[in-house]
């Protein structure tokens, strides 16, 4: 449900051409918003799950329709004109269990089945990253809004989320949580020192 002016790249041009006509759909039944939240959340158990069980194409793909179905409660909730602060607040809170479900079979799968030195640290330092980039997000809404529309969106969630499924289908899960962290990171450093400066200006 995140404001369409905030979306990354892969939201704009691959997801939503997806699910808004998903959404268009959906808008005739009686599903909710908030169940449709609900429902993402379990496709990203779903990647944990198929991460734990050593198929990471099929992980890799799932992870990629959770990006799209992260969209559809957004657009069913305008289009049905249910939007509330509420739903906002619940979809932001699965999508960070979510993050953690992905983040977590990928650090699972790289420690089963990639000789790489410390895949579960490198998980867990690379959800920390995943999180800090949300925080940061939802402090800047409320402090220096102009900082956050200013920085590109290089690493949002839909284009880390789409890394993810890339590095997954290629079997290159441990470097592609490398790659991440980083980003993750790098954009956080980013907003900081963009909002100093104009605080500075």
């Amino acid at each position: 449900m995140s404001p369409s002016s905030l979306e990354g790249p892969v939201s704009r041009y691959l997801n939503r051409p997806l699910s808004r006509p998903l959404a268009g759909w959906l808008a005739r039944t009686p599903l909710t918003p908030n169940q449709v939240s609900a429902f993402s959340f379990l496709l990203a158990l779903g990647v944990l799950g198929l991460f734990a069980w050593g198929a990471h194409i099929a992980a890799g793909v799932l992870i990629q329709a959770t990006s799209v179905a992260d969209g559809v409660d957004g657009d069913l909730a305008r289009l049905k004109g249910m939007a509330t602060r509420f739903g906002a607040v619940f979809d932001a809170i699965l999508d960070r269990y979510a993050d953690a479900a992905i983040v977590g079979g990928m650090a699972w799968w790289a420690w089963q089945h990639e000789d790489w030195p410390q895949p579960l640290l490198l998980g867990l330092v690379t959800l920390v990253g995943f999180f800090l980039v949300s925080y940061s997000r939802a402090r800047l809404e409320v402090v220096d809004r102009g900082a956050l529309h200013s920085v590109p969106s290089l690493a949002s969630r839909d284009v880390r989320l789409l890394l993810a499924a890339i590095g997954s289908l290629a079997g290159q899960v441990y470097w592609t949580m490398a790659v991440l962290g980083g980003l993750s990171y790098l954009l956080v450093a980013w907003r900081l020192a963009h909002m100093w400066m104009r605080q500075r200006a």
